[in-house]
């Protein structure tokens, strides 16, 4: 039976407690993570979310009473100890914090008693994650899980400190918004009072930041919650968190400044990670002839080498037939694997067709000088002799090449480099690689769509040399756009806005919206402009990616409290889920597959 606190207070979390702490009386709370019983005296480990304390029953000490309780501990039962900090009477456990000393029970109360847990409550368990996620209240009491939990909130406290001495104020926006369709798609939510219309939940602050600046307040933050209807991955979710800024009277320099500063300061302050100003900055295009991605992994070599004007000409049809064609031919050079087997050869072609490629062509040079080849018949041994010495080829390397147009190729080659970086052991995980990416295309074109798209948004400022460009050559527009990366992930991005309404037209208009369209859509951020707007800038972090990286966790789910899966539910909560019909009989929606509506609702 759970007994009460009454009477009883905490004086300190179980991991507090030390050796300086000896001959004191103190009271602690938690979780028994096990119980050994040697007979006259019971061993107890005591789990907080501060660690781990060694708790001894003797009868001598504590009683009949409380020995009999403690007998009856179980792994998980919630109890309260009272007794003294004394130094171990055993040996030191140099791998826990509190293991000098134990604490010698005088009383003990059962708080809570616990079923067995599904799985064991100990870090790096081995239990699969489906069954974590479905117990995600017992996953979290996981020392380890706890560890990334307390980090994350130990960041938002940092970005908070730091922010608020620079003059930042936080604010919030709305959560309830207006759907803009440009870009992802959003979450609706149908309104009651105005039956047939919707909010949309918001996938960033954007639209209000901007307003701030133009109603004077000149530095804006906030820890903001954003929502995406997209296909999840290992750093995606349908909802997650931005730590979202705006400046007034700024320009690139300036934001870049103020987020080294920022950076530098969280990152000490979270795990002690000293990082040296300035970052690296590199422009995107040079991000993708050397990488192939415009987050670029910098913590390894293998770049990409362009060597369309070394194999013009060639009998090589896959090579000369891409050029033909506008696209190019590229190619990295993976050190020493000359010796890979053909099989783990095709695995890798395999891989680069996943990746839009439609085959992959390789030189091994062999270690007298030779070559093996999957196109050494169309090239004369001059020929091949050129492409190895533009790849600073040597005995023992293996030469991977991709023709076809240069988004594609550089996306498999790109690709290919992090899957041969990981496969050889060439990506030093204890390094953490900065870098700023700057100089955006404004534009990215949309098959789909068949028209120019912001590779942004439609209020990022284009590089002023480049105006001229807008009407006449959009896709040579470079934009004041930036992004910051680590170790190959996004970690934020953002951009200097459009503040003039003649550079704003001209914008709409590359992107093929009537006056009429943009007013309707974005009316009243255009409308706030007449009134006077500073030149402003911002940037956003996805505070989930950072988190993720600075815990060096392998998904962004260990970092969120309570994570969704790859098909946007909650295994825990079971949500989505059904809803009652009348609830949407008020709301004004039908379900066009009756099937779905006496599933969905009740």
């Amino acid at each position: 039976m759970a007994e009460s606190m009454k009477g009883l207070k905490r004086t300190c979390r179980c991991g507090e407690l030390g050796i300086q702490n000896a001959g004191q009386t103190v009271t602690v709370m938690g979780w028994v993570a096990k119980q050994r019983n040697k007979g006259g005296i019971i061993f107890v480990d005591l789990r907080d979310r501060a660690g781990l304390l060694q708790v001894i029953f003797e009868e001598a000490d504590c009683g009949a009473d409380n020995f009999a309780k403690a007998e009856r501990l179980r792994s998980e039962f919630v109890v309260a100890v009272t007794g003294t900090v004394e130094k171990r009477s055993g040996a030191v456990n140099e791998n826990l914090a509190t293991g000098e000393i134990e604490v010698r029970a005088k009383e003990v109360r059962i708080l809570s008693e616990a079923l067995t847990p599904p799985f064991p409550i100990e870090s790096n368990t081995k239990t699969k994650e489906e069954i974590r996620l479905k117990y995600r209240y017992l996953d979290l009491r996981r020392p380890d899980q706890q560890e990334k939990i307390i980090l994350r909130s130990k960041i938002c406290a940092a970005f908070r400190r730091f922010l608020t001495e620079e003059g930042f104020l936080e604010i919030e926006t709305p959560i309830l918004c207006k759907s803009t369709p440009e870009g992802a798609r959003d979450y609706l939510v149908p309104s009651r009072v105005h039956p047939g219309s919707f909010y949309a939940l918001p996938q960033s602050p954007q639209l209000f930041k901007q307003l701030l600046m133009c109603s004077g307040y000149d530095r804006y933050f906030q820890i903001a919650k954003c929502f995406r209807d997209e296909d999840l991955r290992a750093d995606r979710q349908p909802e997650f968190t931005q730590v979202d800024m705006e400046l007034s009277f700024v320009d690139v320099d300036d934001v870049i400044d103020v987020n080294e500063r920022l950076l530098q300061y969280v990152c000490r302050e979270a795990i002690g990670l000293e990082i040296s100003l300035p970052l690296p900055r590199m422009k995107w295009i040079d991000a993708m002839n050397r990488f192939g991605s415009d987050k670029p992994d910098t913590r390894f070599g293998m770049e990409l080498v362009d060597v369309s004007d070394v194999v013009a000409g060639c009998g090589f049809g896959v090579f000369t037939g891409a050029l033909e064609n506008g696209g190019s031919v590229r190619g990295i050079n993976a050190k020493g694997q000359a010796g890979m087997p053909r099989k783990k050869i095709d695995a890798l072609v395999d891989f680069a067709k996943g990746y839009g490629a439609k085959g992959l062509a390789y030189l091994a040079i062999q270690e007298d000088g030779s070559y093996k080849s999957s196109f050494a018949k169309f090239m004369t041994q001059e020929q091949l002799g050129a492409l190895a010495g533009a790849m600073d080829g040597q005995p023992g390397d293996l030469l991977l090449f991709a023709a076809d147009r240069t988004n594609i190729v550089w996306s498999v080659l790109g690709a290919l480099r992090l899957e041969l970086g990981e496969q050889m052991g060439l990506i030093d995980h204890d390094r953490f690689d900065f870098l700023w990416v700057v100089e955006f295309p404004q534009f990215e074109w949309s098959e789909e769509e068949n028209r120019f798209m912001a590779m942004h948004h439609p209020f990022t400022m284009p590089m002023e040399e480049d105006l001229p460009m807008l009407e006449t050559d959009p896709g040579k527009v470079r934009a004041k756009a930036y992004d910051i990366v680590l170790n190959g992930v996004e970690l934020g991005g953002g951009s200097v806005r459009i503040f003039q309404d003649d550079v704003q037209e001209r914008m709409f208009a590359a992107l093929g919206f009537t006056k009429e369209r943009a007013q309707e859509q974005f009316g009243f951020l255009m409308d706030a402009f007449k009134y006077g707007v500073p030149p402003h800038a911002g940037l956003a972090y996805g505070l989930d990616r950072l988190c993720m990286l600075l815990t060096k966790a392998e998904s962004i789910r260990e970092v969120i409290a309570f994570p969704k899966v790859k098909d946007a539910s909650c295994l825990m909560t079971d949500a989505p889920g059904s809803v009652d019909a009348f609830q949407l009989q008020e709301l004004g929606i039908a379900l066009a597959n009756p099937e779905e509506a006496s599933r969905n609702c009740r």
